[in-house]
């Protein structure tokens, strides 16, 4: 996701784009497509470092002529952005409330206008966009940021997420200070105490919660909201380079394919090509996780439609959006039918929970049927574990079984992601008791 001020973000911006040309190369035969792409943003990788590791796109284009792809990695979306703006970047892939911000800044001319094409990554909850706190931090809760510094990417999933749930908390905005930074910078500000909490967008909540330097406070699989990433093209490239297009989305469709044939192997590939590590790629991207299915469903496009008042409330949103013109399907659907093979639709089922354990040195994960199981295997073993993940009991946020809050229900062990889903199945069940998950493990070796 992606802060939209897309004024700050021009001189980086310019800078990173300097080397960007849609000329020919030496060649006067090869053409060049240049694609945005955000590395570390975890939801695009199968439109950005999955697709570019394995290239899947630069096969696909072999078919239709002699191209180039240059690749353009960003830290955010808005760069991209205003890349696309200034004619320099004719792909791109982004969060919701940057797509359609970049939906809304292009319309204004036929040369900008830009089109979504399909769905990088999505959650019908809108899950792991979230809000963390250092780990020592004395805020057990959202009301406890009253009077607190947030930082933010004003604009993003990770700020709407924060607005959202402070809404439900009956906490006013201005009861909590936002402070506009990007993602790493964030992270930096909140491990030296200059924020109170930070706010943002996968993957940087799990990857600072793995590194020890966060613990999280609320998901955004507590609002029920559908997210997305998606990819965005330039209308008049689409309208002219249909063929080119088309490649590019089957290459995403053979991504998402391997993904979801290979999830721990593309996960390896992205940690490779991010930087991230491969244990916090597998978290989201694993089973269970972020839901790679390409296809524009109704519930997503009803969610962006959503997004629009938010958007309009921040005053970040520019002229009203066609989203019924914005958002085109058909082709996904052409480049599905010529490409053949497993065809994703409104019925491909989602991830579905589940508990695994990536013993350190092990090719595959093993995964057992509950979070019991996976406690007492986990207590059992003299291996060395690499990671071991686990489902939310309630909202099905995937996380890792050593950072969930963890209750002791009868005999069974039931995880949760954050406190807010623990302290409603607490109102339910009188009988559980929080346990901590190092003493967990030594119960069960009992």
């Amino acid at each position: 996701m992606t802060p939209p001020d897309l004024r700050a973000a021009a001189p980086a911006a310019a800078a990173a784009l300097a080397s960007c040309s849609l000329e020919p190369a030496a060649d006067d035969s090869v053409q060049t497509l240049v694609v945005g792409y955000q590395s570390k943003t975890i939801n695009t990788v199968t439109a950005g470092t999955l697709l570019r590791a394995k290239g899947f796109l630069e096969k696909r284009l072999a078919a239709v002529g002699n191209f180039r792809v240059d690749w353009q990695d960003f830290d955010t979306g808005a760069p991209i952005t205003s890349g696309m703006l200034a004619g320099k970047i004719q792909i791109g892939s982004m969060g919701d409330y940057p797509l359609l911000i970049n939906g809304s800044r292009a319309q204004s001319g036929a040369d900008t206008e830009t089109v979504m094409l399909s769905v990088t990554g999505s959650s019908g909850r809108g899950a792991l966009n979230s809000v963390v706190v250092s780990p020592g931090s004395p805020v057990r809760a959202l009301a406890d940021l009253r009077g607190k510094q947030v930082s933010a990417s004003i604009g993003s999933a990770g700020h709407g997420t924060l607005v959202a749930a402070l809404s439900r908390a009956g906490i006013a905005t201005g009861d909590v200070t936002v402070v506009n930074q990007q993602p790493q910078v964030g992270a930096s500000a909140l491990e030296s105490g200059q924020v109170q909490a930070l706010a943002q967008f996968v993957a940087w909540p799990g990857l600072l919660v793995r590194q020890g330097k966060a613990r999280l406070l609320y998901d955004g699989g507590e609002l029920n909201t559908p997210t997305l990433h998606g990819v965005v093209a330039n209308a008049k490239y689409t309208a002219s380079h249909p063929d080119v297009v088309r490649a590019f989305l089957q290459a995403q469709l053979d991504a998402t394919d391997f993904q979801r044939e290979h999830p721990l192997e593309a996960a390896q590939d992205v940690a490779k090509g991010s930087g991230l590590p491969a244990e916090v790629v597998y978290q989201y991207n694993g089973p269970g996780g972020t839901d790679p299915n390409p296809t524009l469903t109704a519930p997503l496009i009803g969610a962006l439609k959503g997004d629009v008042g938010y958007l309009q409330s921040i005053g970040q949103f520019g002229a009203p959006l066609d989203l019924d013109r914005f958002v085109d399907p058909e082709p996904l659907a052409q480049a599905q039918a010529a490409r053949g093979g497993f065809q994703y639709d409104a019925a491909t089922p989602a991830p579905k929970p589940t508990f695994e354990i990536w013993f350190d040195g092990a090719d595959a994960t093993e995964t057992v049927p509950d979070a019991t199981t996976l406690i007492r295997t986990l207590a059992a073993t003299d291996r060395k574990i690499r990671a071991a993940y686990v489902s939310d009991a309630l909202t099905g946020t995937r996380w890792y079984a050593d950072q969930s809050l963890w209750l002791r229900d009868g005999a069974t062990f039931v995880p949760f992601a954050g406190p807010d889903a623990r302290d409603r199945y607490l109102a339910e069940h009188p009988g559980a008791v929080p346990v901590e998950y190092r003493a967990l493990l030594e119960e069960a070796r009992r």
